[in-house]
């Protein structure tokens, strides 16, 4: 390949082979105008000159343009009284002739003369501006020959054809001056002269940071223009502490700053602010060259010299926009008047030091031909306001001429870069910025960010720009904080007010927009370094900015984003002034993040400094409120700004008594409609007067609540005694005591009954309710209406009060029973003194308690309730009262229902009605009862059995059961009652409480109670259910089970009837209860009955255990049970089954294989068990923990093979023979055993089996159960041996091998046909790509089994053998290979788990004949069709482009032959080429041409530029041929025909004359010959050397050289290989020059494309004794590589990514030497016939040649050889 060709030894070769060198040569005038061609800019020349003038440490220049008068315009007569007149007419009727430029600098020096003389060689001191030395040749865009003159010498240029020559000479002392001038000459006479003002203003722009003091225009004898500049003393600039001076990478630092104030002057004529009339010839421009300035033709200057001056018409308009000269009003003053202009400027020249590495400097220095300063100044201009101001109070005219000449000077709408002169480059900021440092591009319009080095240069010198921009900005800053100062200081202050700020803030405004940045253009990543590098020099992410306070940093400055003066003012903040002034500097310092907007923070410091007065405090808490409900800040940081605040607030007539305020005490607010505003309020209460004008919402906001009556009144109460005084306590003063009441009785209903008891609570045991008696307690005070004694405590002086209020505190309605216990009813005698009845009996008293019941105050009704009152009836006697009194509420109302059931009745008097008030009164009030209740009912019952009264138990149950429904007795649960009172059924004594009897009879199957027949209609009313709770019944079950199956199925029958009833928990104990009684085995039964009863023929099982039915597969297994529909329904529920599940079964085998494996007897019967289980493998794994048992258990059958005359079995081990032939030799014997799936082996290798099956133990040949097997961790046997090969050396020839690989290719496909894609490990297209098959000597396989470390060898004919780094590789014998051992070879890689048949399967596939595979039934056919289809569409597309070419030369022809008839008979055939044979006697020759002394050939490689080419091919074939010094290659052609020799008549049939042939008929003829090509199929070639006379009018010997070759190698374009059979190692060689060879294939390839050729047909040979380019034999064309790797190959190695040479030269030489090859199928000897057709084929193919080769040039670099993919696919070895 490329990569392993020595270049460094091919170049040393080349520049030791000694040829005469030669010197590179320059266009000197193309090279100047490309260079010009990089000037894009206005006023290039004198921008170039000015420069050197500053170079030259010029104080002066002086411009002067001499103009030439018109010959069509003459001078107007009053030009000579009128000079403006005169003035006009020169600059719009002259042009330009002469610009002279003169400047009083140092004058050349030797060093000077000759860099002026050289392109590309800039000044090397680094201090100065110019760096490329191209600068001065940009004269010659407009001018021929420039002159230049300087001290006492001059030189001239001048041009030589394409070549620039100079001359040098003394000048006399009458021409000697310290001056330099350069005169340069306009090249014609028709450039008018530039617009003036532009000029002006150009001019003064460059006046601002170059050395020069002053600048002079002049046209002709008019002095247009005079700019001067003097600067004042500079000051010395302190840099800032907290900046940080290195840049990003610290390659720079700034170590000075200097300022310094400048004053420019202009002295201008008026006529620069004329405007002269439309279409005037001063606005034309050429309209040929470029924009830039820069002439198309070099030759023919078509533009102006000036033409650069002036701005091209396409962009006037934008450039006199940009310098701010668009039209301007007409001057009609005289125009030879002078105007004078003043401008003041700052500029700021920092000192940056540089520190730069020894490679970084080198590099630099290469591409700047001078050295990096170790030291450069960068200046800022800059204008403060008072400044501009000056500078427009200087300039009153200015305004209206758009500036004047300074308009550019100042940074007024954008900043530009100054390299020395102003470049198109605008720096982001309202500053210039100028360094002579840094290094621009050619045209020096634009610095270079592109070029490695320079652009790290430049970057930095653009950060140390941003930091002195920080600088000034600073120095700025710090001189407006000192003017603050200052005036502060004259008003005798020491605080900043208002009108300070405002005194100061157009200054900081200025500031502010001078500094803010934009985008800069062209190049925007100008603006963007400086603006980072000014944000980012800052150590502490700080800038002073100028705020309500004045200048301070930025840390202390905040951004007010609304009105907070109400209340805070000490907050130092951006004026908004300033922020609508500079809005985009402002949010540039707020997405920086050094100023943000005020903070509660800062409030909170600020309110913290001092106190507020009442307003402040009204203005603070409505900010708050707001900010607080609308959820703006929330209620923590509230409540500390809250705690700082203090304020003072004065007195009023209300509740305020003024003082000192502390909000962060206050927690209430005063709501006027609940609480008056001249009451007391507590101390934490805000004042009435501060939220008075606030929102409720924001007054809650603030975390502060609504007042409330109970802790306002709790204050009253509390602190009367104390701090508020004697007219405000309300438990002395009736006064006060008569306001708050009426305020509280007011509140009353719309307080929560809480506060209600705490105002009760709080006034109720103080003397707070006024009466006539005085101060009472409200329990002691009477209402006005109560007047039973005169005596009482009478509430007065409550106006407005509710009487519900004051009834809530205690105010009596009604006297105390304490009263009138004491003076109405003596209770300790029933007979007063005289001896008569006491007044009041409990009847009298019932009713006047009844009759005043309303105004009873509830503890006296709770006194009554306990009170002993009322006697009750003697029994049997209801006149009769007890002497004992009882409550009320122990009696029962004189009912004789009631009676009956000997319950105590109240004794009334008289007739007791229960509808009257008195009634209500006992029965609502007092509680006298008037039904028994359930648990008085079920003690009568359960006690009088006991005494024997049945009949009160009767009557009670009896008035139960009546009165059930209408008392309401259901809402009590009886069966929670303890009490025993219901009898049995069959036992009538006994009695149960309700939980222990039931109603259904079934329930006595469990041994539970059963309710008396006659009570069970009425068993729900006692809270008897019809059956016991399940989870009892499940207890006794599980407790006592039945013992046998009748007494299972009436128990499990019951448990059938209420299966809705079980519960998860109570089915989860069934599941696994031993309850269900299942008869023993034959064998545990014999042993039961030999031990004890009858009964122990049952054992029980859990319905987990057992299944339902009957099953002949598990029965012997499992338990089966049957106990009828009911009974299996039960079981069913808890949880038995109908048969076992997949994982009981696994569970059951993992357990007790052995076991199982003794009930089945038969292997068989147990492969059908694990077939099943390997079935529901799915549902297995699933279950971690059986999976893990079943992968370690001993449960898999497995067999081992003993030899048949094995005496003894194992024991327990089952025994079967194999169903084996009766004449086989080893009929094995099969022992069948339980194993752990590691312990078994999947048999893949049945050979391998073989060898080792004594050792084995083999799994079933079943798929089923070896899938079984593999999931549970079985190995594959070809796992556990391990195979290692031996293999003799590989045989040269790999033909059989080849053959062999094919036909795997082919029938594996077959063979993997029908087999699933799961059991596929590889398919076809992994074999086409993967797999090798290599014969080998021999073969021997030796197979380890690993554990026992057995090993068995044997000889094979192939082998497998597969590795990551060789591949998969298939050996095979020479000898002879056994197709069963190939698919034993081959199975393994085909299938995942091959089966023994599967080896026989694929060798009768390989075996066996296509045909007679197709009879068997396969389906052959798809792969014969496969074969042919890539052939037939290659063949059928080449097939089809050539009949298609045929068919268009028949129309042509037949068109060619119906025009041919209306010619003339004497013209030439068409066609013809320009060394055909001439007309003879007025006819064409019909046969071939001889060669005239220019080919045909030789024009052809003209024509492709290869005719150099051709002569290096001939070189390096005399070379190769080793004829180099006897002279020419022998040529296998005919030699060369001359003019002299006679024409031959005939053509190539051996005619005479005859009439002209048709092209088409010609082109057909191509055609055939082409299609008479064939390929080559046979291995070898020999042709024996011939050499035939050939007999022309000058005969010549045809030499053919002998052939002995032999196929070695097919392309994947099935272009073969041959190689000489004297060559020793055929196989060697194609691998050793694949990659040349693979070129060769591309390019023959190619050439077959040009002429439709089929590929087959092109063959390479390679014989290093032959001499033939290529020769055909019998249609097949044959190549010599020898010539294609040394003609050619050294041309695609060197072209290492674009071989679009080396292939075109290749394809071509390729190409003729075919058309001369298939020539040959047309005429077999070298005669003029065949150098006929020869041409032909190369007039008729040359266009798609030509189209070939285009498409190289389209492609590119893309045209790689490596990338064509060509590759050598099948290496053929040969003997020896």
């Amino acid at each position: 390949m490329a990569a392993a060709v020595d270049y460094n030894a091919l170049r040393a070769q080349t520049l030791g082979s000694g040829v005469d060198e030669e010197a590179v040569t320059v266009n000197t005038r193309a090279l100047i105008d490309k260079v010009l061609a990089r000037y894009s800019g206005e006023w290039t020349v004198l921008r170039e000159l000015l420069q050197n003038a500053a170079d030259a440490t010029a104080s002066k220049v002086v411009i002067r343009l001499e103009t030439l008068p018109s010959a069509k315009v003459p001078v107007p007569s009053s030009s000579s009284s009128d000079p403006s007149a005169a003035l006009k007419h020169v600059l719009l009727h002259h042009t330009l002739g002469r610009l002279l430029v003169t400047n009083n600098g140092h004058p050349f020096a030797s060093s000077d003369w000759s860099r002026l003389k050289r392109i590309a060689e800039g000044n090397p001191d680094e201090t100065k501006i110019g760096a490329f030395g191209v600068g001065f040749y940009s004269v010659f865009a407009d001018c021929e020959e420039p002159f230049v003159s300087s001290g006492r010498e001059a030189m001239a240029f001048y041009w030589k054809g394409n070549s620039l020559f100079t001359r040098r000479s003394k000048l006399p002392n009458s021409h000697t001056s310290n001056d330099t001038t350069f005169v340069l000459e306009y090249r014609n006479t028709t450039s008018p002269v530039p617009r003036l003002l532009p000029l002006c203003q150009f001019l003064s722009t460059s006046l601002t940071f170059v050395g020069l003091q002053g600048i002079e225009l002049w046209v002709d004898d008019w002095n247009i223009l005079s700019l001067s500049k003097k600067a004042a003393p500079g000051a010395h600039v302190q840099l800032p502490n907290d900046v940080e001076m290195s840049t990003k990478e610290n390659m720079m630092k700034v170590i000075a700053v200097e300022r310094e104030t400048v004053q420019m002057d202009a002295n201008c004529m008026d006529i620069a602010f004329w405007t002269p009339p439309a279409g005037s010839q001063v606005f034309a421009t050429s309209t040929s060259g470029s924009e830039l300035g820069v002439s198309q033709n070099p030759g023919s200057s078509i533009r102006s010299f000036f033409s650069r001056l002036s701005a091209p018409a396409a962009v006037k308009e934008r450039a006199s926009a940009r310098e701010g000269s668009n039209t301007l009003p007409e001057v009609v003053e005289d125009l030879t008047n002078i105007s004078t202009n003043v401008v003041f400027l700052r500029i700021s020249t920092a000192t940056i030091q540089t520190s730069i590495s020894a490679a970084f400097g080198k590099e630099l220095e290469r591409a700047t031909k001078k050295p990096a300063p170790r030291r450069f100044n960068v200046a800022i201009l800059t204008s403060s306001r008072q400044e501009v101001a000056a500078s427009t109070a200087s300039n009153p005219t200015s305004v209206a001429r758009k500036g004047g000449v300074f308009a550019s000077v100042l940074p007024s709408t954008a900043g530009k870069v100054f390299i020395g002169f102003p470049t198109h480059q605008t720096t982001g900021l309202l500053a210039h910025i100028s360094a002579h440092s840094v290094i621009p591009t050619v045209e020096r319009e634009s610095m270079d960010l592109n070029a490695r080095y320079v652009r790290t240069w430049n970057i930095e010198l653009l950060r140390a720009a941003g930091i002195v921009a920080r600088i000034i900005w600073a120095s700025d800053m710090s001189e407006i904080r000192d003017g603050v100062g200052r005036a502060v200081q004259a008003a005798g202050r020491n605080k900043i007010l208002k009108e300070d700020v405002a005194r100061f803030l157009p200054d900081a405004v200025h500031v502010f927009r001078q500094f803010t940045f934009r985008e800069s253009t062209p190049a925007y990543q100008v603006g963007q370094i400086v603006q980072e590098s000014f944000w980012t020099s800052n150590k502490n992410a700080s800038i002073e900015l100028f705020s309500s306070q004045g200048v301070l940093p930025s840390q202390d400055v905040r951004l007010a984003t609304e009105d907070l003066s109400g209340f805070v003012q000490g907050i130092p903040v951006l004026p908004d002034e300033l922020v609508t002034g500079a809005p985009e500097f402002v949010r540039t310092i707020k997405e920086y993040g050094l100023v943000t907007d005020i903070t509660v923070a800062d409030v909170r410091k600020e309110l913290g400094t001092k106190a507020l007065n009442e307003t402040q405090l009204g203005e603070f808490l409505k900010w708050a409120g707001r900010k607080a409900s609308t959820g703006q800040v929330d209620a923590a940081t509230i409540h500390s700004l809250l705690d700082v605040v203090v304020a003072t607030v004065e007195a009023d007539s209300g509740n305020n008594t003024g003082g000192v305020v502390v909000l962060g005490e206050v927690e209430c607010y005063v709501n006027p409609s609940r609480v008056p505003v001249d009451m007391p309020v507590p101390p934490n209460t805000a004042p009435f007067s501060i939220t008075k004008n606030i929102s409720r919402s924001d007054l809650e906001a603030l975390g502060w609540v609504e007042l409330q009556i109970v802790p306002w009144l709790r204050y009253l109460v509390e602190m009367g005694k104390g701090s508020l005084g004697p007219d405000h306590d309300i438990t002395a003063n009736p006064k006060f005591s008569a306001q708050v009441l009426p305020v509280l009785s007011r509140q009353w209903d719309s307080l929560s009954q809480g506060s209600k008891s705490t105002v009760v609570g709080l006034l109720q045991t103080r003397t707070v309710m006024p009466t006539k008696m005085g101060m009472k307690k409200p329990p002691d005070a009477y209402f006005t209406s109560v007047k039973l004694f005169d005596d009482l405590p009478i509430i007065t002086g409550l106006a407005n009060t509710k009487d519900k209020f004051l009834l809530a505190l205690g105010v009596r309605r009604t006297v105390a029973l304490s009263v009138v216990f004491e003076r109405l009813m003596d209770e300790t005698a029933e007979k007063n003194a005289t001896g008569t009845a006491a007044k009041w009996s409990h009847a009298d008293l019932i009713r006047y308690l009844a009759s005043v019941r309303d105004d009873i105050p509830a503890e006296d009704i709770a006194r009554l309730k306990e009170r002993a009152i009322c006697p009750a009836e003697e029994a049997g006697d209801k006149n009769t009262a007890t002497s004992r009194r009882y409550k009320v509420s122990q009696l029962y109302e004189p009912k004789d229902e009631l009676r009956r059931l000997r319950l105590r009745i109240l004794q009334w008097p008289g007739v007791y009605r229960p509808g009257s008030s008195e009634a209500r009164f006992l029965g609502s009030v007092l509680g006298l009862k008037s039904i028994p209740s359930v648990e008085e009912l079920l003690d009568i019952m359960s006690t009088a059995p006991t005494k024997g009264d049945m009949a009160l138990r009767d009557e009670a149950m009896k008035y139960f059961i009546t009165n059930y429904h209408s008392h309401n007795y259901g809402k009590t649960d009886l069966a929670r009652m303890p009490q025993a009172y219901l009898p049995l059924h069959g036992d009538g004594k006994k009695l149960v409480p309700a939980a222990a009897c039931f109603t259904n009879p079934k329930a006595a199957v469990l041994g539970f109670s059963i309710l008396r027949n006659d009570l069970q209609p009425d068993a729900a009313k006692f809270g008897v259910r019809p059956d016991p709770p399940m989870a009892d019944c499940v207890n006794r079950l599980i407790q006592s089970p039945p013992s046998n199956r009748r007494e299972a199925m009436v128990v499990f029958e019951y448990f059938s009837s209420r299966l809705g009833e079980l519960g998860r928990s109570q089915i989860d104990a069934l599941t696994s209860a031993l309850i269900i009684p299942v008869l023993k085995k034959a064998a545990e039964k014999q042993i039961s009955s030999s031990q004890g009863s009858a009964t122990d023929s049952y054992r029980h099982v859990s319905p987990s255990m057992c299944f339902l039915g009957d099953n002949s597969i598990y029965e012997k297994i499992f338990d089966f049970v049957d106990f009828g529909h009911e009974g299996n329904a039960f079981l069913l529920k808890c949880g038995s089954k109908h048969e076992p599940s997949k994982r009981e079964i696994a569970a059951m085998v993992a357990k007790e294989p052995a076991r199982i494996l003794g009930i089945v007897q038969k292997a068989e019967v147990y492969l059908d068990l694990l077939r099943s289980l390997a079935d529901g493998y799915a549902s297995l794994k699933t279950d971690k923990v059986l999976l893990k048992d079943l992968k370690r258990a001993p449960f898999l059958l497995a067999y081992k093979e003993i030899p048949a005359d094995r005496s003894e079995e194992k024991a327990g081990a089952l025994i079967s023979l194999d169903d084996t032939d009766e004449d086989s030799e080893e009929t094995g014997i099969k022992e069948w055993s339980l194993a752990s799936a590691a312990e078994i082996v999947l048999v893949d290798d049945v050979i391998s089996y073989n060898h080792f099956k004594q050792h084995l133990r083999a799994a079933p040949q079943d798929e089923t159960l070896e899938k079984f097997y593999s999931l549970l961790g079985s190995p594959v046997l070809s796992n556990v041996i391990e195979e290692v090969p031996r293999t003799g050396a590989v045989t040269q020839d790999q033909s059989s091998a080849q053959k062999l690989r094919k036909l795997i290719l082919e029938r594996s496909k077959l063979f993997l046909h029908d087999v699933s894609q799961d059991a596929i490990r590889h398919d076809g297209r992994w074999l086409e790509k993967n797999l090798q098959v290599i014969n080998v000597q021999s073969i021997s396989l030796r197979r380890v089994l690993r554990g026992p470390n057995l090993t068995h060898t044997e000889s094979r004919s192939a082998v497998l053998v597969e590795d990551k780094r060789q591949g998969c590789r298939l050996l095979v014998t020479s000898s002879g290979f056994d197709y069963f051992q190939v698919s034993q070879a081959l199975v393994t890689l085909l299938l995942r788990l091959p089966r023994p048949q599967s080896a026989m399967m694929l060798e009768m596939l390989l075996g066996s004949d296509i045909l007679k595979l197709r009879a068997r039934g396969y389906n052959v056919d798809r792969i014969l069709r496969a074969k042919a289809a890539e052939q037939r569409l290659a063949e059928g597309q080449r097939q089809t482009q050539l009949e298609a070419e045929k068919r268009k030369a028949k129309e042509e022809e037949l068109a060619w032959a119906g025009a041919q008839d209306r010619r003339s008979k004497d013209l030439a055939m068409p066609g013809a080429f320009n060394d055909s044979p001439e007309h003879v006697n007025g006819s064409a020759s019909v046969g071939p041409s001889r060669h005239s002394p220019v080919s045909f050939l030789s024009s052809i490689q003209r024509r492709l530029g290869l005719e150099e080419g051709a002569a290096k091919a001939q070189q390096q074939l005399q070379k190769l041929t080793g004829q180099g010094q006897q002279g020419q290659l022998p040529s296998t052609e005919p030699p060369p025909y001359t003019p002299e020799e006679p024409r031959d008549p005939k053509g190539p049939g051996g005619g005479g004359v005859g009439p002209v042939s048709s092209p088409h008929a010609l082109q057909s003829s191509l055609l055939k010959a082409i299609s008479a090509s064939r390929a080559h199929d046979a291995s070898s070639l020999f042709s024996r050397p011939q050499i035939n006379n050939i007999r022309e009018p000058s005969s010549y010997c045809d030499e053919r050289p002998g052939q002995n070759m032999s196929l070695v190698a097919t392309t994947d374009r099935n272009i073969k290989i041959y190689v000489a059979k004297s060559t020793r190692d055929g196989a060697g060689f194609v691998r050793s020059n694949a990659t040349r060879l693979n070129a060769f294939v591309k390019v023959l390839d190619e050439c077959a494309d040009i002429f439709k050729l089929p590929p087959s047909t092109l063959n390479i040979f390679y014989d290093p004794a032959s001499s033939s380019i290529a020769f055909n034999a019998q249609g097949s064309l044959f190549c010599n590589y020898l010539f294609f790797e040394q003609l050619h190959w050294p041309a695609f190695a060197a072209a290492e990514d674009n071989t679009i040479a080396a292939r075109t030269e290749a394809l071509v030489y390729w190409w003729v030497t075919l058309c001369h090859e298939l020539a040959h199928n047309l005429v077999e000897d070298h005669s003029s016939a065949h150098s006929y057709w020869t041409e032909n084929f190369v007039a008729q193919y040359f266009v798609k040649v030509t189209l070939k080769i285009s498409t190289y040039h389209k492609l590119g670099a893309k045209t790689k050889i490596e990338a064509t993919g060509l590759q050598v696919v099948d290496v053929r070895e040969r003997p020896s």
